[in-house]
């Protein structure tokens, strides 16, 4: 992460919020004090839960940890999109016994990536993204948990494998960053659309125009920490606590009341990830 941004003030309260996918990992946390603190932040604006997501093994072993230390905490395991050559039947097996722990609440996250191959050494090439993918669809119907999906560049490929496949239950698109065609057909097939503080960038005028397609019982709000911080602080480390920028962002572009967007967004969590 850039380091010479400090990180951003804490956001006015905006209460309730459930920090859709983030990475406590990444964030900084290593232990449960760690974890503790990170989400002292957050609640101290609103943000009482979070799903802590994982992209490789290491970081699905850590999530389940950290689910356990703290209640406020929830988890998602899969191997992510670009590293799907490394999904051997031993990788599968840890990745499915984690996936079945009462804290993980998704698989994922999964899905396509276009954009690293050819750019990323050791990404996985689109035919083992593609052949993963399938495998993390199949783990989610028979586990009954909603599916989590990384979506970059391959909007037309990964609606066509969820077609073939025959989708979960559940479908959760994070870090949504498509257009209003994509968004439309998401809707349409009942997924749940996951907004970042990519929403709030004055550039992204496709995701802005998607955004006032989805309606209420379809959004959530995240930060995908320490990742995407959230519009006038882009390029600083993100963290749990920034949440209410981006919630109040989407409120603006969408034409909602924030209190009445964060309320919605909760119920939406609570509902498709089974929150107690």
């Amino acid at each position: 992460m850039p380091k010479d941004r400090p990180a951003p003030d804490a956001p006015a309260p905006l209460v309730p919020l459930v920090d859709a996918h983030t990475h406590l990992d990444a964030c900084g946390a290593t232990d449960a004090a760690g974890v503790a603190a990170v989400l002292d932040r957050a609640e101290a604006v609103g943000v009482s839960r979070v799903v802590t997501v994982a992209d490789d093994l290491a970081a699905a072993r850590f999530a389940v940890e950290a689910a356990h230390w703290d209640s406020r905490v929830w988890a998602a395991v899969a191997i992510h999109p670009t590293r799907a050559n490394v999904l051997t039947d031993e990788v599968k097996a840890e990745v499915e016994s984690l996936a079945r722990d009462r804290r993980v609440v998704a698989v994922g996250e999964t899905g396509l990536d276009y954009y690293w191959p050819g750019k990323l050494d050791g990404c996985a090439s689109v035919e083992d993204q593609i052949e993963g993918f399938r495998w993390h669809i199949d783990l989610a119907k028979r586990l009954q948990k909603p599916l989590m999906i990384h979506n970059r560049e391959a909007d037309h490929d990964l609606l066509a494998v969820l077609l073939d496949e025959g989708a979960p239950d559940t479908v959760i698109f994070h870090c949504f960053s498509s257009g209003p065609e994509m968004a439309e057909a998401c809707v349409e097939a009942g997924y749940v659309l996951s907004f970042s503080g990519t929403v709030s960038f004055r550039n992204a005028r496709e995701l802005r125009e998607a955004a006032q397609l989805v309606p209420d019982g379809q959004f959530l709000f995240e930060t995908d920490a320490p990742f995407l911080t959230p519009h006038p602080f882009r390029g600083a480390p993100n963290e749990p606590y920034c949440l209410p920028y981006t919630a109040r962002a989407f409120a603006e572009i969408t034409g909602r009341d924030p209190e009445a967007a964060a309320a919605s967004a909760t119920a939406t969590a609570e509902r498709v990830y089974r929150l107690s």
